[in-house]
């Protein structure tokens, strides 16, 4: 699916990956179908506490959708590098599409139940394991020119962080309008908007890697393993979201108990996170070198570490909404930059394997962080758990400043980076 390069003088360098017609039209599809998923997601957290009124639902909830990302994730890599992408991402967000509308369906009619929702966030955990590195590995197609390729992925993480600010209030008035069932309904429809923006892509297909699925997925795991740039970026992902990231289960925790507040207590502390990343994506989209975005993610695991403290810390909501905001900006500028940094050397037939690694060390880490963070502060408090949690997160950042120098060395010579 490479196209030809496309001349980038007439747009900012802030957006030169929109010079490209394909990467335009699949930026047009996704903004639609993040702005319809973040609107099912709050519409499911609703539909969950209204049946039920259990917390620890929600916790459930949010762990099936992410855990098959650790456990399919690897796998789907090796099998999404053995076909045809642009078909098989057709294929994936159609069954997307029919998930939402099958929730939709036992909703609307009441059948919907606890162990119904957990099947269907089971079930659309599974298929976003393949979406997400499928996705992810066919960015560089779209925009043809490697040297786009990293704001291309900062500009795609731009419109995640936007629909985290659009998505919720919307999805706040549909459900004051309508019902969970009609926004899940929506969902479904708004796949169809990146379905269309893939058929109309123009190109050859991403060359196809050959051999069984096995096969594949160990050469994709050598490559990772042998690889040191990619071993510590890994490492670093890990790290962060199984510390850092745990913040967002406890939220409700600190707007009720510590500054004690409502819902609306809790949509500030997770806005001024949300806040802080999308300002995280607008600076990594003015990023073009990238030993600049090397820094960026250093100094962003280092700012997650201090904003956790600081948050963890404070019983001033001014406070903890600063805190709050440095921790969405930290662990989205380390999580989206070393995806830029990732793929950016990866070579063009392993790119689905290596975005899978990375897809399954960002939410699957994250999905286990939330689940022991919940655990620890069941017994020695949330303020406590979030402490400790950006002690041990600051220890690591220690261990990767002294090695910056070699990681920003083999990102400027990629073919030394083989150890």
């Amino acid at each position: 699916m490479t196209q030809t390069p496309t001349s980038t003088r007439r747009w900012p360098n802030g957006l030169r990956a929109l010079a490209h017609r394909n990467f335009r039209l699949y930026f047009a599809g996704q903004a639609i179908s993040i702005l319809g998923s973040w609107i099912q997601q709050v519409a499911l957290a609703w539909l969950v506490y209204r049946l039920t009124g259990s917390a620890a639902l929600l916790g459930i909830t949010a762990f099936c959708g992410l855990i098959p990302q650790l456990l399919v994730g690897p796998f789907a890599g090796a099998w999404i590098d053995k076909h045809d992408k642009k078909s098989w991402l057709i294929g994936v967000q159609s069954a997307m599409a029919l998930q939402a509308l099958v929730l939709a369906g036992l909703t609307w009619s009441g059948l919907i139940n606890p162990p119904l929702i957990i099947a269907m966030a089971l079930l659309l955990g599974v298929l976003s394991s393949f979406d997400a590195p499928l996705r992810q590995s066919l960015i560089g197609s779209f925009v043809g020119r490697r040297d786009d390729l990293p704001n291309a992925l900062a500009l795609n993480a731009m419109l995640f962080n936007a629909g985290r600010f659009v998505g919720p209030p919307v999805a706040g008035l549909l459900l004051g309008l309508t019902s969970e069932a009609a926004c899940f309904a929506l969902n479904a429809l708004s796949f169809l908007a990146l379905i269309v923006a893939i058929l109309v892509v123009r190109g050859a297909p991403p060359p196809r890697a050959s051999g069984s699925v096995g096969e594949v997925f160990r050469e994709g795991l050598f490559y990772a393993w042998r690889t040191w740039t990619v071993k510590m970026l890994i490492l670093t992902l890990v790290a962060l979201n199984l510390t850092a990231s745990a913040y967002a289960v406890l939220l409700p925790v600190f707007a009720a108990d510590v500054f004690h507040g409502d819902a609306t207590t809790l949509g500030w502390l997770w806005g001024a996170a949300g806040c802080g990343a999308f300002a995280s994506t607008v600076v990594l989209a003015t990023r073009k070198a990238l030993p600049a975005v090397v820094g960026a993610v250093v100094a962003g695991t280092a700012i997650a570490a201090l904003s956790l403290l600081l948050f963890a810390a404070s019983d001033w909501l001014a406070l903890a909404l600063l805190g709050m905001f440095g921790v969405g900006f930290g662990i989205s500028v380390c999580n989206v930059g070393i995806n830029m940094l990732l793929q950016s050397a990866a070579p063009e037939a392993l790119r689905g394997r290596i975005v899978s690694f990375f897809t399954s060390a960002r939410f699957g880490f994250d999905a286990l962080g939330g689940l022991l963070a919940g655990f620890l502060a069941s017994h020695f408090g949330a303020a406590r758990t979030l402490i400790g949690e950006g002690l041990l997160l600051l220890l690591f950042v220690l261990f990767l400043y002294r090695r910056r120098q070699r990681l920003l060395a083999q990102v400027v010579a990629p073919e030394a980076a083989g150890s």
